[in-house]
């Protein structure tokens, strides 16, 4: 079962970066999105390298699968947090500057 869930959450852990990048590029103006995209890419990458570490921690000292319960429960408060926060802004138009 653990294997199952892993495996789960291994397949849609990634559906969110071509929409947040699509969003950020389509917000930010043209100039500045070099800068915008290693802003909300980098801090991501960070945390990527340092959940092996506490899910370790984790697992060693119980049997229950914390570190999927953990991760996925954080991934939906960020997912719905991007949502609340960015539903009402307006994308630019494609071509204005």
């Amino acid at each position: 079962m653990r294997i199952a869930c892993l495996l789960l959450r291994m397949a849609v852990s990634q559906m969110d970066v071509p929409a947040r990048q699509a969003f950020v590029m389509a917000i930010v103006p043209p100039g500045e999105r070099a800068a915008a995209a290693s802003v909300t890419n980098v801090p991501r990458s960070l945390a990527a390298g340092l959940a092996p570490l506490i899910a370790g921690v984790l697992l060693e000292r119980t049997n229950f699968g914390w570190p999927l319960v953990i991760g996925g429960t954080l991934k939906a408060v960020y997912d719905v947090a991007l949502l609340i926060q960015f539903r009402a802004v307006q994308l630019r138009e494609e071509g204005v500057r």
